[in-house]
């Protein structure tokens, strides 16, 4: 009913523009005797003014009397009381249509990411035994199995139990390729299937689901507001004020004051200084262009929660990466199993997997994969998980510790350095040093291509932090170009080196620090600028970062930084060009060189030219 309000009220904005238009035009084209010529511009000035007239009316009661709708009001009624009826029609007129062109570029820049709140499906297909019912997303509980019918959205995050199918997730992550699904692969709400019917086992109730903490990143990014912005609005509050008593002054004081001088001249002066001295050029255009900017990026697959984050890209010096998810792929593959005198390969990698039995790191996966078959947990008591470093955990009764160097060291067990690159998983079987299992992992193919270009971008230093050991993360450094690398770190001491990297940054700039895990979220949360990489797996660095990147291409960011730049560069273009004109045209309507046409140009055409522009941002 509300939806069917709206359209009807613009429908009808839309018939008395056309209407005002059009006895504008007839009162220009044809000489009226007097009276009538009075009343068909007023008629003009009444459909294409009455809404602004109406809303300086409700302001000045609620007490917020200097906004443009006054301006436009006093500039308006005063060249009608002084007998230019033309020109007061017009700047209501050319007002609107500046009001057209702005609904135009705001409707565009918000096509570009409201196709992310398009995707919130209707309804769900619960199946409850053999029956299937029709319920709402908000309905469904975790663990809840639901049908996906070919073309239609899924509405919950979950797991495909059965059936195969080709998943659509380009609104959702930017990926143009459909992604092929079997039983047992994720998926998430928001993806469109493909040709064949799915079953889908939940594991999110809708409102935690990717798709809805998505949605409520876009609907508040417009909330956070960039400095420039902060600025044009405190500006326009006393801006506002400043102009309409200097206008007041312009008409009064001069014929008071100058011997001969005509009170309608100056009023006219001082009508036409309110006209070209309304701040809509800078009110609207600024915001739009942060508007726009945001939605350019969304259409690259980067979501930014806010303009002031769009602002500080800008500003960025150093940029911090994490390795595994974010430079890396993550897909870990075993490449070497070294057992120590008195093993076998077989017996470490059976140990070791049981040990990581309980683990869903991607590293444990691995070793499980390598293992070929699944752990038997009857094997398995006493497990323990010890943050950053490994597991500790009995296997057939025998005590046993799987984890990095830092576990082994903990434990007073010498383990040998591995001479070949790669993560090195350790394992000690009843206090005794059994043997290693060396890992390795895949460069993302645009990881190099992402650090060389933040370099031409401007970004004067890179690091990385990694858990992993020196070897490994220097290996990955070298070959990616990153300055410097820090390795071997738990999650708090990744917190520590990225406040010793802060503190070299210089003031005015900023750092950014790009992780993909929910052992990123502090580190998020630290840096200046937060970047969540392939955040779609990881609530925690959704809600830390200020920036996510909806696939795992770091490339994103050049993107990112690219739109961060034109906005700038918009901005500044917008802000110069409406002060320059603005100032010009002030001053030759204090001299009286100024018409009221003039006026016109100089707060309608350059408010249309600055929202134009804005919406190159897109």
């Amino acid at each position: 009913m509300v939806k069917g309000d709206s359209r009807r009220r613009a429908y009808l904005q839309r018939i008395s523009l056309a209407a005002g238009t059009v006895l504008f035009v007839a009162g220009l084209v044809f000489r009226f005797p007097r009276p009538l010529n009075f009343y068909v511009f007023l008629a003009a000035y009444l459909l294409t003014g009455g809404q602004i007239l109406w809303q300086a009316a409700r302001n000045i009661v609620k007490g917020e009397v200097f906004d443009e709708n006054f301006l436009m009001a006093v500039a308006t009624i005063g060249a009608f009381a002084i007998g230019e009826y033309a020109e007061g029609v017009a700047v209501m007129l050319f007002y609107r249509i500046g009001e057209f062109f702005e609904d135009l570029a705001v409707g565009r820049s918000r096509r570009s990411i409201s196709a992310l709140m398009d995707l919130r499906p209707d309804s769900a297909s619960l199946l409850v035994g053999d029956n299937v019912q029709k319920v709402a997303p908000e309905e469904v509980a975790v663990g809840e199995r639901i049908l996906v019918r070919p073309g239609e959205k899924v509405p919950l995050d979950g797991r495909v139990t059965e059936g195969t199918s080709s998943v659509d997730t380009s609104a959702l992550t930017g990926e143009s390729v459909p992604r092929r699904v079997e039983p047992g692969a994720e998926v998430l709400a928001g993806f469109v299937n493909g040709g064949g019917l799915l079953t889908v086992k939940t594991e999110k109730v809708f409102g935690e689901s990717s798709l809805a903490k998505i949605m409520d990143l876009v609907r508040n990014a417009e909330t956070r507001k960039a400095p420039a912005e902060k600025f044009i609005t405190k500006f326009a509050r006393y801006y506002t004020p400043a102009v309409v008593f200097s206008a007041l002054a312009l008409a009064v004081v001069p014929p008071l004051v100058l011997g001969g001088a005509n009170f309608t001249e100056w009023i006219y002066r001082a009508l036409t200084f309110l006209v070209v001295s309304c701040p809509c050029a800078l009110v609207i255009s600024v915001p739009l262009s942060y508007f726009a900017g945001i939605g350019g990026a969304s259409k690259q697959g980067v979501l930014i929660k806010g303009s002031n984050y769009l602002e500080a890209l800008n500003q960025i010096d150093t940029v911090v990466f994490d390795k595994t998810g974010t430079l890396t792929k993550g897909n870990f593959q075993v490449t070497q199993v070294l057992p120590a005198e008195g093993f076998k390969k077989e017996d470490i990698l059976d140990y070791t997997a049981h040990a990581e039995l309980y683990s869903s790191h991607p590293v444990a996966v691995s070793i499980r994969d390598a293992f070929g078959s699944e752990p038997d947990a009857q094997r398995v008591s006493d497990y323990e998980e010890i943050a950053g470093k490994g597991i500790r955990a009995r296997v057939d009764g025998k005590p046993v510790l799987a984890g990095n160097a830092g576990l082994m060291a903990s434990e007073r067990i010498p383990v040998p350095k591995p001479e070949t690159a790669g993560t090195a998983v350790y394992l000690a079987v009843g206090r005794q040093f059994a043997g290693m299992i060396l890992i390795a992992d895949e460069l993302k193919p645009d990881s190099a291509q992402t650090v060389c270009g933040l370099k031409s971008a401007g970004v004067r230093r890179t690091a990385m932090l990694t858990g992993d050991r020196k070897e490994t993360g220097e290996n990955v450094a070298r070959k990616l170009g990153i300055d410097s690398v820090y390795s071997e770190l738990l999650p708090e001491q990744k917190v520590e080196r990225l406040e010793q990297l802060a503190h070299e940054v210089p003031q005015g700039k900023k750092l950014m620090f790009v992780g993909d895990g929910i052992n990123d979220a502090p580190v998020l949360a630290r840096a200046d600028i937060g970047v969540a990489m392939g955040a779609l797996g990881s609530d925690a660095a959704i809600e830390a970062a200020d920036i996510v990147l909806m696939t795992d291409e770091p490339s994103c960011l050049l993107s990112a930084l690219r739109i961060a730049k034109k906005t700038k560069r918009i901005v500044r273009q917008n802000i110069g060009f409406t002060i320059a004109v603005k100032i010009t045209i002030l001053v030759l309507a204090a001299l009286g060189l100024a018409t009221m046409w003039a006026a016109v140009f100089g707060d309608v055409g350059v408010t249309i030219l600055a929202v134009l522009n804005a919406a190159r941002a897109v």
